[in-house]
């Protein structure tokens, strides 16, 4: 199973932690060449990097939250790489827990550029290289927050809610091309992103978990793993479609 995955090339967004580190590790493993995107974190990046095979992984820096990141990262991997078969749009913050009484105006600006710019122009970019070759996968992580809803951190899910719309855009005028365009909502997941949310609670997290059905946060390999399967032929007739990993909710 999988095999198909092996030499194609894939851009993970947010590749150095979390979600988009285990996302990376995972093609690579299976032998794709993968572009490990990252804002900050460069050891993260390149620590990926050293466990790839020679030429099977590469590094490119980019602010997403900056028009001309957003409109190059594309054009980039496919000059280092002669192509593009996968983009995964995984970048993503949360900076804070905040009402929606207290949001600015700036602040609102910034989620929507990260959560529904930048996956919108880098889906578009990709477009043009995968209808040539009639053959395209695109994967944007969510949120089940999109879902759920509530008072605080609106402006998060309010973002990710535009990239889930424009998912079902994307995946009806790629059908004729075989480009299959789906979004992963994520439940609780345990990663480092959790902890550097300004007013982190570890005692509330551990209470949010307990509210899960299965009883646990998920792991950034359960996403992965769906990630892997929309991107194989295991995934060849799902397009325009939603999956929610979240352990039951």
């Amino acid at each position: 199973m999988f095999r198909e995955i092996k030499n194609k090339k894939i851009l993970v967004t947010g590749a150095s932690s979390g979600i988009g580190a285990a996302i990376a590790k995972l093609f690579i493993e299976h032998g794709a060449v993968v572009g490990l995107h990252y804002l900050k974190n460069k050891e993260g990046a390149e620590n990926i990097q050293k466990s790839a095979a020679k030429g099977m992984a590469e590094i490119f820096q980019g602010d997403l939250f900056e028009e001309n990141s957003r409109k190059q990262l594309v054009p980039e991997f496919v000059r280092k790489f002669g192509g593009i078969d996968v983009l995964i749009n995984n970048a993503g913050a949360c900076h804070e827990y905040k009402h929606f009484s207290g949001i600015t105006e700036a602040e609102w600006d910034k989620m929507f550029d990260l959560h529904a710019k930048a996956p919108f122009y880098l889906t578009r970019s990709a477009f043009v290289h995968m209808e040539k070759q009639k053959w395209g996968r695109i994967i944007n992580i969510s949120t089940i927050a999109t879902e759920h809803a509530g008072a605080n951190n609106m402006h998060y899910y309010s973002s990710k809610t535009a990239a889930d719309a424009f998912t079902k855009g994307f995946a009806k005028e790629g059908v004729a091309n075989n480009i299959l365009v789906n979004t992963i909502r994520c439940g609780v997941i345990d990663t480092p992103m959790r902890t550097k949310i300004s007013g982190y609670d570890e005692e509330r997290f551990l209470k949010r978990v307990a509210m899960i059905p299965l009883k646990r946060a998920g792991k950034p390999l359960d996403i992965a793993r769906l990630v892997l399967f929309l991107a194989s032929e295991c995934g060849d007739f799902m397009t325009g479609e939603t999956f929610t990993v979240a352990g039951g909710e």
